[in-house]
């Protein structure tokens, strides 16, 4: 039998995301607003970020521009500061004795690695936007993680934002929203062996 298949999404699942928080602290440095500044930001470079088009450190020389007294170290210490560990991270290895474990994030390799790094025993793959060069919810990147499960296996998606599980469901995949208040950890084990039995 094939062990069931738990694919999860990193911001808002494993981690904190980086908005609300990130933006605040750069904006507290900016010459513009925070409203203004991630207007920009989701108007000139977002996209292409997170596809893997714009490099880290293209971002932060985007960034100087509006924040001139800022430096580049202090910067990336608000990307540590808004991405902290959520209590799911935690269930990883607990949960890689019943599924195999896969993540599917739109983000950066190098913002992700602390989060990353200390579960990477427990998962069979990482599929991240920005070295995938697509982003959630486009087919293709679903696609990518798609070929690291066995062919009929049970996959149980989890994600804090709806419009990135319709794609997940086309595929067969069952779909879990991730909310706020991470009530949604305690359906986990029970999904994945009712995915079992069904099998």
């Amino acid at each position: 039998m094939t062990r069931p298949q738990l694919v999860l999404d990193i911001g808002g699942v494993l981690a904190t995301n980086l908005s609300p928080l990130f933006w605040k602290l750069l904006a507290a440095e900016a010459i513009v607003s925070e409203e203004e500044l991630y207007a920009a930001y989701k108007q000139q470079i977002s996209e292409r970020l997170w596809i893997g088009e714009l490099s880290e450190d293209q971002f932060w020389v985007w960034v100087k521009t509006y924040t001139p007294r800022l430096g580049t170290k202090q910067a990336r210490k608000f990307i540590d500061s808004s991405l902290q560990p959520l209590p799911a991270l935690a269930k990883v290895a607990e949960w890689s004795e019943i599924a195999d474990v896969h993540l599917l994030s739109n983000h950066l390799p190098t913002w992700v690695e602390p989060i990353v790094k200390p579960i990477m025993p427990y998962l069979k793959s990482v599929t991240i936007s920005s070295e995938a060069a697509s982003r959630k919810p486009h087919p293709d990147i679903y696609a990518r993680t798609a070929a690291y499960l066995p062919s009929g296996s049970h996959v149980l998606f989890v994600d804090d934002q709806a419009k990135n599980l319709k794609q997940a469901a086309s595929l067969g995949w069952r779909t879990l929203l991730a909310d706020e208040k991470g009530e949604w950890v305690a359906s986990i084990i029970p999904l994945l062996e009712k995915g079992s039995q069904q099998q």
